[in-house]
């Protein structure tokens, strides 16, 4: 039988080379992330703005065996789909340790985004806009046989004008072919289909089966909670609202939504799975809703060049304007020396 070494090997490094990551030019910065097993820099890669993700090995045999499994899963799954609503992929290395290299989204987590919000409730429009990126990159992953099951907003990413939501971590993804039944790491309870966690009539040493549509619960709870801007299960643990879900059936208030938005967010997180859409109809049923609440765009008349002297309107900016322009310094371009302080980057392998 292979080692686990064996197994990363075989797995992740049939990785085409054009996604290996030289490790002499990854430089790390300021941490912007933690999970229980990796950690998430700022950072630079040939001179690239990148988040790196380093991920821990662990001590004991069977742990190492478990984490690199994993990291290979992750390394080989996010090199193979590519979508403008997926954080793209950078490169891999797995020495000195095991680091994922993606593009920098500087505008947060969806999370902290509503939790600034907060009380206020987003605008109808903007909710459903997040909702479709959302939709659309679970789309792209199931299109390729890919359950993420661990959809929630610490996962979702905003680019920096907080325009675009991207899914990220594939820490716990994995392919529908080897589903398996899960243990408690998995996933986060409280975003959690029932049917992912809730072994109580199992019989002993049988496994747990489930399919895709575990995302789209996840899904439902994700909307509801874009459009209320309120912790779903407010006034729960974790668990208690595992329990409530699962042994109960409750899930969230959906009264107070209009008809149709009620329909899309309560079909999302029914309890047989077969009957939850897919997230095709999911995009539909959303862009029918928003056709319903956004009036069309009004028709702005070309302009007419007819005096030197007309002064109009600035520009509306565009994502690369409201990005923070930076030069190889990492500081902004027409910062002068004075201002420009020291790098806060270092070289990756000295920390090693």
């Amino acid at each position: 039988m292979g080692s686990a070494n064996d197994f990363l090997t075989s797995t992740e490094f049939n990785l085409d080379p054009k996604w290996l990551v030289d490790a002499k030019q990854l430089f790390v910065g300021p941490k912007i992330g933690e999970g229980a097993h990796a950690k998430v820099y700022e950072g630079k890669y040939k001179n690239q703005n990148v988040a790196i993700k380093i991920v821990h090995r662990g001590e004991i045999p069977e742990e190492i065996a478990k984490r690199e499994a994993r990291f290979a899963r992750e390394v080989s799954m996010l090199s193979r789909v590519q979508h403008k609503n997926l954080v793209k992929f950078i490169g891999a290395c797995n020495e000195p340790v095991m680091v994922i290299v993606t593009e920098l989204l500087l505008g947060g987590t969806l999370r902290k985004y509503l939790l600034n919000t907060r009380p206020r409730s987003l605008e109808s429009r903007v909710a459903i806009g997040f909702a479709l990126d959302i939709a659309r990159a679970m789309e792209c992953l199931h299109s390729h046989g890919i359950i993420h099951r661990d959809l929630k907003p610490e996962n979702l990413i905003l680019t920096a004008d907080h325009k675009t939501v991207k899914l990220a971590d594939f820490g716990l993804a994995r392919e529908e072919s080897v589903t398996e039944m899960m243990t408690a790491e998995t996933g986060t309870y409280r975003w959690m289909a029932p049917e992912l966690y809730s072994t109580v009539t199992l019989r002993r040493g049988e496994k747990k089966h489930y399919n895709h549509k575990v995302d789209a619960y996840s899904f439902g709870i994700v909307l509801w909670e874009l459009i209320h801007n309120k912790l779903p299960f407010e006034g729960m643990s974790n668990l208690q609202a595992a329990y409530a879900a699962a042994f109960k059936n409750v899930r969230p208030s959906a009264e107070d939504l209009p008809e149709d938005l009620a329909l899309i967010v309560t079909s999302c997180w029914k309890e047989d799975p077969n009957a939850r859409p897919n997230f095709s109809q999911i995009i539909q049923m959303l862009l029918h809703y928003l056709s319903m609440i956004s009036p069309p765009e009004p028709v702005v008349p070309a302009r007419t060049f007819s005096s030197e002297n007309v002064v109009y309107p600035p520009e509306s900016p565009g994502t690369s304007s409201l990005m923070f322009a930076r030069d190889d310094t990492g500081v902004a371009p027409n910062t002068t020396v004075a201002e420009k302080p020291r790098s806060f980057f270092f070289c990756f392998n000295q920390c090693y």
